[in-house]
């Protein structure tokens, strides 16, 4: 019974800490979804990629990120460390 009791609360935590993630995400998506970005990205301490955004930058679980160059206009798919700084639109 007691092992019953520890599982249904870990599976309860678990849901609330993904709840927290996706309302942060969702948050996130909101108040910078469609917005260029300047992203540097390096690969072992070397710098491969520096450049910008077109509009929204994706991640995905496994580090990796998808954007539109502004540079080619090019979907263009990155794994590394990267950099990715919103820029607001000046008024």
């Amino acid at each position: 019974m007691k092992a019953l009791a520890i599982t249904v609360t870990a599976i309860a935590l678990t849901g609330a800490l993904s709840a927290c993630t996706d309302s942060k995400r969702a948050r996130n998506d909101a108040t910078w979804g469609d917005k260029p970005a300047d992203i540097t990205c390096w690969t072992y301490g070397v710098e491969n990629f520096k450049g910008r955004s077109t509009g929204k930058v994706e991640y995905d679980d496994g580090g990796r990120i998808s954007f539109v160059d502004a540079a080619n206009n090019r979907y263009t798919t990155i794994d590394g460390d990267c950099r990715v700084v919103y820029t607001q639109p000046s008024t």
